[in-house]
């Protein structure tokens, strides 16, 4: 098979692209996304493949949607932090577009894609933790990707990191990403800011000294400058990344583990808190190979890159 199309629809943005057999972006667009109307998210992602298809010949595409796809890879039945539940994203799509479509979950395309073309390429069992707004996940195992009887395995954001802890959105209390994901960053660097503004001076400055105004962006780059409140607030949600990592190894026994997502992009500044607490936390740790702990390499576009691998390899 060909070129393919792959669409990454996330909380804030779809963006498309166009995707040769070595995992090459030919082409690619973007727009927003309409995240309280289904019918107006299939209506966007119809809209970006058909300009896409105005200069290229394509044979099929995927779309990763962040929720639980049925098993059938057609379905999403329920995404936390968009309005689908129950959605016929296939059936939608396919009014629009005259082409064979696959519907995978967004962190499976990131695993697939880091699996097939990146930091994991040389690897067999991999765990991918994609840090953005939440916290997504992927499994490959003996060079599968792993979806699990339902089709909606590696969901790692949500397993119960503290009893009774932060309401999430997928409805319990104390998910994992509640405390190391983008969300949780901005929180801890606005509380930082909030009651230590003398210790976040770059971050307020940045923020227009309104806590409120604080994003994951704007951490980052207080941070990057050494601003102390906001390497606090990664060092604390690398601690909670690199904790739940131990929880997965002790599980799953991965060969390497891969973190990607937006947050990711700070590099350093969230992977050595985590990696330290991973060792510092596995099981066994004395007496057992500790997996690599590596930043994904393919960036923003891991998930159109998986989405029109699986889209090709189906």
């Amino acid at each position: 098979m060909g070129l393919t199309i792959g669409v990454d629809v996330g909380g804030t943005k779809v963006l498309a692209g166009v995707v040769d057999e070595a995992g090459n972006v030919l082409d690619q667009t973007r727009d927003n996304t309409p995240k309280t109307d289904p019918a107006a998210i299939a209506e966007v992602i119809g809209s970006l493949v058909a300009s896409l298809l105005e200069n290229h010949d394509v044979e099929a595409v995927g779309i990763g949607a962040a929720g639980f796809i049925d098993l059938d890879r057609a379905n999403v039945l329920f995404a936390p932090n968009l309005v689908w539940r129950d959605e016929p994203l296939t059936d939608r799509v396919s009014k629009l577009i005259d082409l064979p479509i696959v519907v995978e979950n967004d962190a499976n395309c990131h695993a697939w894609a880091e699996y097939r073309f990146g930091a994991a390429r040389d690897k067999r069992d991999v765990v991918a933790a994609i840090i953005g707004t939440g916290i997504g996940g992927g499994l490959i195992f003996n060079g599968d990707l792993y979806r699990g009887g339902y089709g909606i395995a590696a969901e790692f954001g949500h397993f119960r990191a503290v009893p009774d802890g932060r309401l999430c959105g997928c409805g319990n209390h104390g998910c994992w990403e509640q405390y190391a994901s983008g969300m949780a960053l901005v929180r801890e660097a606005r509380e930082l800011a909030t009651a230590a503004p003398i210790r976040t001076p770059k971050l307020l400055e940045l923020a227009g000294g309104d806590p409120s105004a604080i994003t994951g962006p704007l951490v980052t780059q207080a941070a990057q400058a050494g601003d102390e409140g906001a390497r606090e607030a990664f060092a604390i949600v690398g601690r909670w990344l690199g904790e739940g990592l131990a929880s997965l190894a002790a599980t799953l026994d991965p060969d390497c583990f891969v973190v990607g997502g937006g947050v990711s992009d700070a590099g350093a500044l969230l992977l050595e808190p985590a990696a330290a607490a991973f060792a510092s936390s596995l099981t066994g740790r004395d007496y057992r190979p500790h997996a690599p702990v590596v930043l994904a390499e393919l960036g923003s576009s891991a998930g159109l890159v998986g989405a029109a691998d699986l889209a090709r390899t189906r």
